[in-house]
């Protein structure tokens, strides 16, 4: 006798179709950047790893796994971003005098930033520098925290002749909200702080003897969390005890103090493994703690109380004169890659092809900027009319082709 058929699938109403239909507006809205070699591999080892470096840096809103060509143009990365959804493109090159180039282009009309890398220095460079290097993990799993120093330059002193090629105010709140629009905003109410794992410092460097220079310091920083006023022995028992309870029985055989030559415990709390005399952070010779500390609320579960032990654990709280819930943890930052030294030589329209806003090392006069508005203007009019007749000629063949299919 056959059995009849159990339904497994659902059917999603009208609101999960709105739903649906808002977590891809805001999918859309999310910043993604693509970076890219242009030459491929003609622009060296070197500037083959910045770039992989790069993209780390800039997880998970990026191409992470991305190959180019030599044959590949930027006109192709173009037509690909539009229907990838994505935002912005991070172009490295190399000149034919051995210079490194970075443009930072927002797709699809601009405008576009030009860069000189003149220095930088790769992952593998800042992890050898280090004592405690930071390896990869869940701290790219989300986008880093953007912080931004001195992108507005102060008010310049009018006793000091000024520069003729002195970056604008508009020029420079655009390379202010360029950088912004990198990565999605932050709302402070409602963004958990467990998800802020790294922070892109963007440092820019003001000279008060050269207001035209436009230099960009980039360091890339994780951050790190511990808690305050335990000893390096109990916190080596506690890092312990996680990975036991995490079921790592091999890292946690490591990570495990030797005991057997102590007759107590407490031997271990004061002197060490070895039990000679009291050990502290500097006799250890590990990094002495000299980082902030912040009051944290504990992140750790706790029973649901009725009303009456919540009262008697207030009263209790309040005689000992502590917040509720709440840790003290020191913030510390630990390096990753990359760090780049990034000076600014030119702002332009478009995506590296449009008018020149800016230009670091040329300054034209009011007639010759007349001149090139002109021309410009010119071009649009020459991209409009051709765009006009080439839509008249698409619709004529749909009407010769509807006529043949009416005849035939």
């Amino acid at each position: 006798m056959a059995h009849k058929r159990t339904k497994k699938r659902t059917h999603v109403g009208a609101k999960g179709g709105e739903n649906k239909a808002v977590t891809a507006n805001q999918v859309n809205r999310t910043p993604k950047s693509m970076v890219i070699r242009i030459g491929a591999g003609e622009v060296g080892p070197s500037v083959s790893q910045l770039v992989k470096d790069v993209r780390l840096m800039m997880e998970p809103g990026t191409a992470a796994r991305l190959k180019e060509r030599r044959s590949n143009r930027l006109r192709d990365y173009l037509t690909m971003a539009g229907p990838l959804g994505v935002s912005h493109l991070m172009l490295f090159s190399r000149s034919e005098s051995g210079n490194t180039n970075m443009r930072l282009a927002v797709t699809p009309r601009g405008p576009t930033l030009h860069f000189r890398v003149e220095k930088y220095s790769l992952c593998k460079d800042v992890k050898k520098a280090l004592k405690h290097p930071k390896g990869g993990g869940k701290e790219y799993l989300s986008p880093p925290l953007l912080v931004m120093n001195n992108f507005t330059a102060p008010a310049a002193d009018e006793s000091k002749p000024e520069s003729k090629n002195k970056v604008p105010r508009h020029l420079e709140s655009l390379t202010t909200t360029m950088f912004q629009s990198l990565f999605p905003p932050i709302s402070p109410q409602a963004t958990p702080l467990s998800s802020i794992r790294r922070v892109l410092l963007l440092n820019r460097e003001i000279d008060p003897n050269d207001d035209s220079s436009y230099v960009i310091n980039l360091r890339h920083y994780a951050i790190t969390t511990k808690k305050t006023g335990l000893s390096r022995p109990l916190r080596r028992l506690n890092a312990a005890e996680k990975l036991l309870h995490q079921g790592n029985n091999k890292k946690s055989k490591a990570s495990l103090p030797n005991l057997g030559k102590l007759e107590d415990i407490a031997d271990f709390m004061i002197g060490g493994e070895n039990g000679e005399g009291y050990m502290t952070d500097a006799t250890s010779g590990s990094e002495v703690e000299t980082d902030a500390e912040v009051e944290m609320l504990e992140s750790t579960t706790r029973k649901v109380l009725n009303s009456k032990a919540r009262q008697r654990a207030r009263a209790a709280e309040g005689k000992e004169g502590d917040a509720p819930g709440v840790e003290k943890r020191a913030v510390k930052l630990v390096e990753l890659d990359p760090r780049m030294r990034l000076r600014m030589t030119k702002v332009e329209e478009g995506v590296c092809n449009g008018k020149v806003m800016w230009h670091e090392y040329i300054n034209k006069t009011a007639a010759e900027l007349k001149e090139m508005d002109k021309v410009w203007e010119k071009r649009r009019q020459e991209k409009e009319a051709r765009k006009k007749i080439q839509k008249e000629n698409e619709e004529g063949n749909w009407e010769e082709q509807e006529k043949e299919i009416a005849a035939g």
